[in-house]
């Protein structure tokens, strides 16, 4: 059963419910797992549009935070008593998906597990799914992990109820 338990990482709070769920899975079955973070030319690009004012390393910025990324992550694994290895990619040379399904191959996963935001529609299609690649070609099980569904606070409607002197309030 999955002793080896690769777990894409970036951060994020769906990312990190991938890592929550691929932790308790080890742990039941007490497998290892390895955390990957990838620097891929998006988030290079993303990085240099939403800081443009900063004239440093971008790339040397990308890696201390997928570092950081990875060994809080990997805390976190240390801390539930898993065995815990990480690897940081940053070549530029593929995609995200690309680079996880290699990974899986080379560090012989059994098990790829992942957070995914499950966007659909327009969404899905302008932002691609990085998910959904992972799913569609790797060669070794895969299990999504949802964010969940954003709550929609709605106001309720208001009832009438009649007054004495005719006029409506609202409760």
């Amino acid at each position: 059963m999955y002793q080896r338990i690769l777990v894409p990482v970036d951060g994020s709070s769906t990312s990190n419910r991938g890592l929550d769920e691929a932790a308790r899975l080890a742990k039941l079955t007490q497998g290892r797992m390895r955390l990957i973070h990838v620097v891929d030319e998006l988030s290079f690009a993303l990085a240099m549009d939403a800081h443009s004012g900063f004239a440093g390393d971008w790339l040397k910025v990308l890696r201390e935070n997928g570092a950081r990324i990875l060994d809080e992550s990997r805390a976190t694994v240390e801390a539930a008593g898993i065995e815990v290895e990480t690897s940081l990619c940053d070549t530029f040379s593929g995609s995200v998906h690309e680079k996880v399904i290699a990974e899986a191959v080379k560090w012989g996963a059994d098990l790829i597990v992942l957070g995914t935001h499950g966007r659909r529609g327009v969404g899905r299609l302008v932002l691609g799914s990085s998910a959904e690649h992972i799913l569609r070609y790797a060669p070794v099980p895969v299990l999504l992990v949802r964010a969940p569904e954003e709550k929609v606070e709605r106001p309720e409607k208001p009832r009438h109820i009649s007054q004495p002197t005719g006029a409506l309030a609202f409760e």
